[in-house]
């Protein structure tokens, strides 16, 4: 394996038989869990777009290929794999082993899941990006884990907070024993919206100034990484078990794929999620 040097503290971009992927430093060092974020680095795909993830975009066979060299390089069972099927809104579904392949080699059986959850070792949650915000989640105590994609309809909607309520209902997770890490996303830096939609993230509440910054022109700048993170401590997760990413997914367009960089002429990133079975 080879590790590529990039610009951030908190990732690390790791190359294995021609596919690169890159892992949170912080959640490498949970022994208990396997987790990776895929990225357009892929040799001998067939894929219009390199090493595209989604099957609504791309020849099913060929992305089909693109899960596999994927799976074999980052340490995940192809079988194991239980994909969302997002729409921007807040549903979390609590994942099983009977659940395995949907979504990826058998057919969605649920419309409008942006949330996975699990308690069960060996099933590989599995959610898709291409500048929308994804959450990692790992119970340290009860090794319950959870993915969510957080577009902003998601972020305003909570779902990182409705994450943390299903794990705590469904596995007594207590949200001080959560360690989350949020992105790769698109920054603070790159996402400017309009005033409606802005006006979305102020309702959330009195702390919306550190992460709603207004221009000149009328438009305004979010930080979707500031504002998740607000959520979760809001949840009851501990600010200090909290990572944010540091890479751009727009500023970084080369390495990942970024809907507003390529203006919708785009792959799609997934991230991946999994228990490890015990020794």
């Amino acid at each position: 394996m080879i590790f590529l040097k990039i610009d951030s503290d908190i990732f690390r971009l790791n190359i294995n038989d021609g596919v690169g992927y890159l892992t949170f430093n912080a959640l490498s060092e949970i022994p208990f869990i396997r987790h990776a974020f895929s990225t357009k680095i892929g040799e001998n795909t067939r894929t219009v777009h390199p090493m595209d993830m989604s099957f609504d975009h791309d020849d099913r066979e060929a992305v089909t290929e693109n899960y596999k060299s994927f799976c074999k390089a980052a340490g995940f069972d192809y079988t194991s794999l239980v994909a969302s099927s997002q729409d921007h809104h807040t549903f979390v579904r609590v994942c099983t082993s009977a659940e395995k392949g949907v979504g990826i080699y058998r057919e969605k059986d649920m419309l409008s899941v942006d949330g996975l959850v699990t308690i069960e070792p060996g099933l590989t949650l599995c959610t898709y990006y291409a500048d929308c915000t994804p959450l990692f989640f790992v119970d340290t105590a009860t090794h319950a884990i959870g993915l969510a994609h957080a577009g902003w309809r998601g972020t305003v909607g909570r779902i990182a907070g409705k994450v943390v309520a299903t794990m705590r209902e469904s596995f007594g997770t207590d949200p001080a024993d959560l360690v989350c890490a949020i992105g790769p996303n698109i920054g603070k830096c790159c996402y400017e919206v309009d005033e409606p939609c802005a006006k979305h993230f102020y309702d959330l509440g009195p702390d919306s100034d550190k992460f709603v910054f207004p221009k000149a022109d009328g438009k305004y700048m979010v930080d979707m990484l500031e504002c998740n993170k607000q959520i979760l401590i809001d949840s009851g997760v501990k600010p200090e078990s909290i990572t944010l990413g540091d890479l751009c997914t727009k500023c970084n367009s080369d390495l990942l794929w970024s809907h507003r960089a390529t203006k919708g002429d785009r792959g799609t990133m997934s991230a991946f999620l999994r228990i490890n079975h015990e020794n």
